[in-house]
């Protein structure tokens, strides 16, 4: 997993590049949980076309400890693959998701 950061409005953007599973939930959690401690957090996973339940808990625990800090996360750019994950789990209606960033840093 490639993690690239950059940042869209006042909220850091975790961009994500590669598959988010066992063996690299580990390291895209302790980047996501860095990124929350300077405020919202948009994870780009447009260039992530597999995600298995250690990749979704890592996602979950990144929004619990936003909404615990008082910051935002979010994702976008979900290819299908990823959306049907994120639909068939429930995540859809737990972690916001948007098109574009832009539509993620204004929200």
């Amino acid at each position: 997993m490639e993690i690239t950061e950059t940042t869209e409005g006042s909220k850091t953007v975790a961009v994500l590049d590669g598959r988010l599973d066992t063996a690299t939930a580990a390291q895209t959690e302790a980047a996501l949980l860095g990124l929350l401690g300077k405020g919202g957090v948009i994870a780009d996973l447009a260039n992530v076309r597999y995600v298995s339940s250690a990749g979704l808990r890592v996602l979950l625990k990144a929004a619990k400890q936003a909404k615990t800090a008082g910051a935002s996360f979010s994702v976008v750019g979900l290819q299908p693959p990823v959306r049907e994950v994120f639909e068939i789990s429930g995540f859809d209606k737990i972690i916001p998701a948007f098109a574009t960033r832009a539509e993620a840093a204004a929200a």
